[in-house]
């Protein structure tokens, strides 16, 4: 299990040390490949791969999903969105509390006492994470450019969207899924 959390890690440096300005043409679908990056992909594999870690991080996977929806649909509110972009420090803390709300609800989901809490807080972060990521790509006008003095550019937005959701949405509704399995499979042992 080790092994999952030092891919993590990878993935964690990876999202920052490679330069993925030149590989997408607008500069919101990279910030949102990097929101994405440490809520659905980085904080189940450092959980998964540090049981110690995530023993830290497990609170109740519902306490766990709002305090996700809080940070996530928070630093989406465009002046805070503009902050983060305008300062490093805004930055570091939008980017240190989406991971500190990825490692909430995935240690919440995987150590719950009730594997059906969890898969219910991977579920419910599912939804809000598919109607926000509808949201911004159905918006009529850019809704974050002017919060930091850029150029409008609502196809960015949009693919920004498309990547919140095609990351988000399967992430959290196939391992909210997986704890059913788990539930049923146990069910069947025990009779």
């Amino acid at each position: 299990m080790t092994a999952l959390g030092y891919i993590g890690l990878l993935v964690l440096a990876g999202l920052w040390a490679l330069p993925m300005q030149g590989w997408l043409a607008a500069d919101f679908p990279h910030h949102m490949l990097r929101h994405m990056g440490l809520v659905a992909v980085v904080a189940p594999l450092l959980v998964l791969g540090f049981p110690r870690l995530a023993s830290v991080f497990a609170v109740s996977p519902l306490v766990g999903t709002v305090v996700e929806f809080v940070v996530v649909w928070g630093w989406h509110i465009p002046y805070l969105y503009g902050m983060a972009k305008l300062h490093v420090l805004g930055m570091a803390a939008e980017q240190a509390s989406f991971l500190l709300a990825g490692l909430l609800v995935w240690a919440g989901a995987f150590r719950a006492h009730q594997p059906l809490a969890g898969a219910g807080g991977l579920l419910l972060t599912s939804m809000h994470m598919t109607l926000l990521g509808a949201l911004i790509i159905l918006a009529p006008r850019d809704l974050y450019a002017s919060s930091y003095g850029g150029l409008a550019d609502l196809t960015a937005q949009q693919l920004g969207g498309l990547l919140m959701l095609g990351i988000g949405t399967p992430v959290y509704l196939i391992a909210g899924l997986a704890l059913v399995r788990q539930v049923l499979e146990q069910g069947k042992e025990a009779a």
